[in-house]
């Protein structure tokens, strides 16, 4: 009877122990730059350009821009700001390329209009779009709002589910700027 007692406690401690490690939440890692961004900005034809603000769209929640909850976890940037991580994200690549410089002609603003992750049991979803604006000498070149979506399979083991979403979550902010680099006329606007 007791060794069925003690059991049963280190089951409960056990799930206790999960269930608070998964009320925690995770910090997204600093922005790091890809190869395969710096790649696509190593052109001798772009001019040095400097990342303005970036901020949540101002129709949005401003929780929208703080944190999400995945199950009983949730994500949060560095900073506080998701909104502002992705400018971070789209600095560090121009930096890796060589063409950030905060006193460039050229200024990159954007405005986060959609963020979204979903951990559900059997399939994980996130959406992430931004409006970007390519200025020069105060004047628009080029303007467009881009959106990357994912899925993913998500367990039903949150201690895999949850670390999961917030690592694919945090890739869609990659793959976004990413898209925004592949764009041709965001590339004609940072030209010399």
């Amino acid at each position: 009877m007791t060794s069925i007692f003690r059991l049963s406690s280190l089951v409960a401690a056990g799930v206790l122990a999960v269930q608070l490690v998964g009320c925690a939440p995770m910090t997204m890692s600093a922005p790091a730059p890809s190869m395969d961004n710096t790649v696509k900005l190593r052109n001798p034809a772009f001019d040095k350009v400097a990342v303005g603000s970036f901020s949540l769209d101002a129709s949005k929640n401003a929780s929208l821009d703080k944190s999400h909850s995945i199950r009983a976890s949730g994500v949060v940037a560095p900073g506080g700001s998701f909104a502002q991580y992705l400018g971070e994200t789209l600095k560090v690549e121009l930096l890796s390329a060589g063409l950030l410089d905060a006193n460039a002609a050229t200024v990159i603003t954007g405005t986060l209009t959609q963020t979204e992750v979903d951990a559900s049991i059997g399939t994980g979803k996130g959406v992430l779009a931004a409006r970007f604006v390519v200025t020069r000498a105060a004047q628009v070149r080029y303007e467009r709002e881009l959106k990357v979506e994912s899925t993913w399979d998500s367990s039903f083991v949150g201690a895999t589910a949850i670390p999961a979403a917030a690592r694919e979550y945090e890739l869609q902010y990659r793959k976004l700027v990413s898209n925004l680099l592949d764009d041709e006329k965001f590339r004609q606007a940072i030209s010399k």
